[in-house]
């Protein structure tokens, strides 16, 4: 297990910077390449807006300054044409690229903004992606894959209504993602990417990735214990089964995984 993946699991929720740690998961695709040049740019991106907007201090002013330096400068913006593309979702692949997804664009802001003081978080709305920029005081939504278009109330209600999960909800009602999850929401794109196409021991290396980084995330554990059966590894099957058991005390989840694991047994 590579050194990087292992302390992103270690360390503590609060000292994750996003944007490195998802430079740390591209890198483990990409051994041949120096990621000294993306941090430098990803300094860049911090530099640059401080100098354009360091002394905002209203939400909608630095929400103007993100998108005026990640997409009007850096030219970031979400990848319409091959959404589905694996590389919208490998940090080192968007900043070559400047394209990616609503995840990986959101993770380019939050982190910038974070960078030089400001409050910000990757906002988890149904079937989509989006970023609070500001504290609890006059918060403003922002689009990164839309190069950081505004979205106001009405347009975030209209994104809830549209998935089905609900009545329509006013900002405060929609989740901050905590970084673990943001970064597992990241390698899970990539995950259902690749069984899609028929990798699935790709699929299953990103699932163990999960696990490594967000060893309490269960729904990782379940999708690496169902791929490790498909590849006929009964033995790692039961151990990602048995970790399952350890983090989630839902009593439907631990009766399903009690009942594969007592069929495993008899094979």
């Amino acid at each position: 297990m590579d050194d990087d993946l292992i302390r992103l699991g270690l360390i503590d929720e609060e000292d994750i910077i996003l944007d490195e740690a998802a430079l740390s998961l591209a890198s483990l695709d990409h051994r041949d390449v120096d990621v000294a040049s993306y941090r430098q740019l990803l300094e860049a991106i911090a530099t640059r807006l401080r100098t354009v907007g360091g002394d905002r201090t209203r939400a909608d002013r630095q929400a103007d300054a993100l998108a005026a330096v990640l997409h009007g400068e850096f030219d970031f913006i979400g990848d319409r044409a091959t959404y589905d593309d694996p590389d919208n979702a490998d940090l080192i692949r968007v900043v070559d690229r400047r394209r990616g997804l609503p995840v990986s664009l959101s993770i380019l802001y939050v982190a910038a903004a974070r960078r030089i003081g400001w409050h910000a978080n990757v906002l988890d709305v149904p079937g989509h992606v989006l970023v609070l920029v500001g504290g609890e005081a006059d918060p403003v939504v922002v689009d990164p894959f839309r190069g950081g278009s505004r979205v106001d109330r009405d347009e975030l209600a209209a994104l809830v209504a549209a998935s089905g999960v609900g009545r329509p909800a006013a900002v405060s009602h929609v989740a901050a993602m905590p970084n673990r999850a943001i970064l597992v929401r990241l390698l899970l794109n990539q995950a259902i990417r690749a069984e899609t196409s028929g990798k699935g021991r790709r699929a299953l290396e990103l699932y163990r990735r999960m696990t490594a980084l967000a060893p309490g995330h269960g729904h990782a554990w379940w999708e690496r214990a169902r791929l490790e059966r498909v590849d006929g590894d009964v033995a790692a099957a039961r151990s990602s089964l048995g970790a399952l058991l350890e983090v989630t005390r839902d009593p439907d989840i631990r009766r399903r995984v009690r009942d594969v694991l007592g069929r495993l047994s008899v094979r």
